[in-house]
């Protein structure tokens, strides 16, 4: 039987009207969505070409770190339960500034990834229709992306739970494919193609588990929508293990079938080795279905980020950082449309002139800050002891928040990793990062003031 959806008006003095409508399923769903994108599609051969049959050594280790991050987002996720993530997880540890800077970095890379897929996803889109002797031009390509992001924005707007929906069934679209494969696959593997004689040098394995780990990362986008989900202080971290934890035995899975079927061949295989492996486990009707699910997967990922990141919009402007009318919530439906629609045409807009390439360049550096951040994080807020300013005693919760084990070690540790990564970056990343920073401090020095409310319940959060 399903859990009645609550309403969180005592919960959250700042978001009066919205519906905790999301479970452990969906959020998981998204948090698999998000991460799972186009890349799996590529990676076994990337990974294959430094390691090769010695490329599990990389997937093992990026699954030990990205566990760090997903043990952090977890206690954090479980301690602030408002819309906006991130930016809600790093305010309340550090305050209005920090907190308004990490939104930004991460809005901006939300912002060009979900540009960057609409146009993978239409341009694929458009290649089959070409391939089936129909149209597919300029103008055509054009409407598809207006069409794509008013559908995603009417569902989103029409209610979380419909979102959700949509979500979870593209996300299952998306995963048969690649489960089916990787069944299919276990069959008609060769054992001799997984073996290796030595170790490879720690320099391969470090550079492709960089390759690998941003190819783990996406956790922060589906937690936007915090404010949304039930019983966060349980479903946060229960809905983040489900979801990293689906998403390495998937990884793992395809680089084991994908090596064993292929062998050698698959570090040369880089355009689509997923399709190579398809093809030879389920014949050539394989390769049509791997296609088709790359195309659903970047669906995917459009869905979930409009299921999650409006909500961003939606937290800047409750908390009085952006004009108050993107803060609105429907009557009726009870969701934040007036951010779902300003986000559909940003995104759209960026999708259709292709400036999301500038913002894209700040992604990888402003999302390990934010990460970073997040990190830290723990320490601050298990210090404060907070417990989302009494939210889960007001809506008859009494689960206590989580708790990372090991005192400071794993945030310490998964900071490290942090650094490590980005040593990594290049000086344009860190340049444009720098720019994103200090556009949001303008921003945030020529903000109308706060309302005494807010400021009042921020600071007592902030503790």
């Amino acid at each position: 039987m399903s859990v009645p959806p609550v309403v969180s008006p005592t919960a959250a003095p700042g978001e009066p009207t919205l519906v905790r409508a999301l479970g452990v399923r969906a959020l998981a769903a998204n948090i698999v969505n998000t991460i799972v994108g186009s890349g799996i599609f590529v990676l076994p051969a990337v990974v294959a070409a430094i390691l090769g049959p010695a490329a599990m050594i990389a997937y093992l280790l990026c699954a030990f770190l990205v566990a760090l991050f997903g043990l952090c987002f977890a206690e954090v996720g479980s301690r602030v339960h408002g819309s906006g993530g991130a930016y809600a997880y790093v305010e309340a540890a550090f305050g209005h500034y920090a907190g308004f800077v990490a939104g930004i970095l991460l809005g901006c890379a939300e912002l060009a990834a979900s540009a960057a897929v609409a146009t993978i996803f239409v341009g694929s889109l458009s290649a089959m229709v070409r391939a089936g002797g129909g149209g597919g031009g300029t103008a055509a390509r054009a409407v598809l992306l207006i069409v794509l992001y008013s559908a995603m924005a009417v569902v989103n707007v029409r209610g979380v739970r419909t979102g959700a929906r949509l979500m979870e069934l593209i996300t299952a679209a998306k995963l048969v494919p690649l489960v089916l494969l990787v069944i299919a696959g276990m069959f008609v593997l060769h054992p001799s193609y997984l073996t290796w004689e030595r170790l490879p040098p720690l320099g391969d394995i470090g550079r492709a588990s960089l390759v690998l780990m941003f190819a783990f990362t996406g956790v922060e986008g589906p937690l936007t929508s915090s404010g949304e989900v039930r019983n966060p202080a349980r479903t946060v971290p229960r809905a983040v293990f489900l979801g990293l934890g689906t998403v390495a035995l998937l990884y793992a899975g395809l680089q084991i079938v994908s090596q064993g079927v292929l062998g050698p061949a698959l570090a040369t295989s880089t355009d689509a080795p997923l399709g190579a492996v398809a093809e030879r486990a389920l014949g050539s009707p394989g390769r049509t279905l791997i296609i088709l699910a790359a195309i659903v997967s970047t669906l995917g990922y459009v869905s979930g980020d409009m299921l999650a990141t409006p909500r961003l919009l939606y937290a800047f402007a409750r908390d009085g950082l952006l004009p108050a009318r993107l803060g609105a919530v429907h009557s009726r439906f009870r969701t934040p449309h007036v951010a779902i629609v300003t986000y559909a045409v940003m995104a759209c807009v960026l999708a259709l002139s292709g400036s999301f390439r500038v913002l894209a360049v700040i992604s990888a550096v402003g999302i390990l800050l934010v990460d970073l951040a997040c990190c830290l994080a723990v320490l601050r807020l298990r210090r404060a002891d907070l417990r989302a300013a009494g939210e889960s005693r007001a809506s008859g919760d009494e689960s206590a928040p989580f708790r990372v084990p090991g005192g400071p070690v794993i945030p310490l540790l998964a900071s490290a990793v942090v650094v490590w990564l980005l040593t990594s970056a290049r000086a344009t990343e860190f340049l444009a990062a720098a720019a994103v920073v200090a556009l949001a401090t303008v921003l945030y020095w020529l903000r109308p003031p706060r309302p005494t409310e807010v400021v009042q319940d921020q600071s007592r959060t902030s503790g």
